[in-house]
């Protein structure tokens, strides 16, 4: 096993750790080979999103709610049942809060989003930039968890 593998086994050890590590991937390469660890256990589902646009509350709101929801189920991540349904946006709620925390409303966002499901626990990463003008870029990271 090479070094990356070595890191990927020891870093990931729940859905939590998984779904962070799959968001931060900043190239094709790493997420492919995080995508390749997680698809050789049984243990985790997952799939990954993107999201790009204005911080105001009401479009980073929709716009996430209905990436993240559309990519699960059409992913089949989740079944389209109450349950599934409410815990995946309730960790969706808990994640965004910490990408949109102390941001203005003009601020631009690029954020990762990966949804990783380890039997009935199912963790939201997001990760990404923002800023309100190129030259002010800085990183945001949010992570929820849900018991389905």
């Amino acid at each position: 096993m090479d070094i990356t593998g070595l890191l990927i086994t020891d870093t990931v050890h729940s859905a939590c750790s998984a779904a962070m590590l799959l968001a931060m991937s900043r190239s094709i390469r790493d997420e492919e080979t995080i995508k390749r660890y997680l698809s050789s256990s049984t243990k985790f589902k997952f799939v990954v999103t993107e999201i790009g646009g204005k911080s105001s509350y009401s479009e980073f709101q929709e716009k996430t709610t209905r990436a993240v929801l559309g990519a699960c189920l059409n992913s089949g991540l989740i079944d389209k049942t109450p349950t599934d349904v409410h815990a995946l946006l309730h960790a969706t709620e808990e994640a965004k809060r910490g990408i949109i925390v102390n941001t203005s409303t003009s601020t631009s966002l690029a954020i990762k989003v990966a949804v990783v499901r380890d039997g009935r626990w199912l963790a939201v990463g997001m990760y990404g930039e923002s800023a309100i003008h190129p030259i002010t870029n800085h990183e945001r990271a949010g992570l929820g968890v849900m018991h389905i």
